[in-house]
């Protein structure tokens, strides 16, 4: 059985943080912001993490930045 290989895309985009969560950057600020507000825009700087039901997926696609 080959090495599990981590995700290229998800290694770029989801970061760990020391308690073990994972963090996404939200979608949507890169273009088309005009007819956004400027609060929608502020709330998608913030850093989300991602649902519990979804862990099992992403720690799979994480699988050696995790040390799994």
């Amino acid at each position: 059985m080959p090495k599990m290989k981590t995700h290229s895309g998800a290694k770029k985009r989801i970061k760990i943080t020391g308690t073990g969560k994972y963090v996404v950057k939200p979608t949507g600020k890169s273009h088309i912001l005009t007819k956004k507000s400027r609060a929608r825009k502020n709330r998608l700087n913030l850093d989300h993490t991602i649902d519990p039901g979804k862990i099992k997926m992403i720690s799979k696609l994480l699988a050696n930045k995790v040390g799994r």
